[in-house]
């Protein structure tokens, strides 16, 4: 746990920069954290415009949007996105908003019911935050993404085009040792936001980033 200070207001973020209490937030935290974020400037009506719809978002529905949403909603294709929130939809966007994945993350949490069929290799345990995000990126297998996408309840079995995703996040953590912003991801597999939404449905941090055994840092 950490402390921000700006304009003589006082905020508690924890390690990666994220206020603790999105209740805490107020405008000055966003401008004061924006120059942190590769924002030099100062903010403009275009990025008020996207941080004031993740926080009326988060006021009405209890969590974070999903970058999907921030975009179909305000007509921001992520080009645009990307021009505004260099450091990412949640390392930009959302921290600026005061919100985090963190929040509501029990939403959609799986109920008990039968598994995918397994080879025996399921019996591994695995040791996940209470997020259900992989604690240590070294034990992730592809038996923890199958499993994960199936607690998920993911439309459909992981396919070639999922697997594409994972792959590319787990080689670039590997040799950046960072997980990939979104922009990257797209760019580099050369998928549109709505291919991207149609194979993780819950979203690019809480499905691509969960399933491929990653946490954001």
């Amino acid at each position: 746990m950490g402390e921000f200070v700006y304009r003589n207001r006082h905020y508690k973020i924890d390690e990666d920069g994220f206020l603790l209490n999105p209740a805490q937030w107020d405008s000055d935290f966003a401008e004061g954290m924006a120059p942190k974020l590769e924002i030099p400037h100062g903010l403009s009506g275009e990025h008020w415009r996207v941080i004031n719809f993740i926080r009326e978002t988060y006021l009405k529905i209890g969590r974070c949007p999903l970058v999907y949403q921030t975009c179909k909603l305000n007509g921001i294709h992520l080009k645009e996105l990307k021009a505004l929130f260099p450091t990412g939809y949640l390392r930009g966007a959302c921290k600026l908003a005061g919100i985090s994945y963190r929040e509501g993350f029990m939403e959609g949490f799986p109920s008990e019911g039968e598994k995918p069929d397994h080879d025996g290799t399921a019996e591994k345990s695995y040791e996940v935050d209470v997020r259900g995000f992989l604690i240590d990126p070294h034990d992730w297998d592809e038996q923890f993404a199958i499993f994960k996408a199936y607690e998920m309840k993911m439309p459909e079995k992981l396919t070639e085009g999922h697997w594409q995703v994972i792959r590319f996040l787990r080689e670039s953590f590997k040799k950046n040792h960072r997980i990939p912003t979104i922009y990257e991801t797209c760019e580099y597999l050369r998928l549109s936001i709505d291919e991207l939404e149609k194979l993780f449905p819950d979203g690019y941090h809480r499905g691509a980033v969960k399933i491929s055994g990653l946490r954001v840092r």
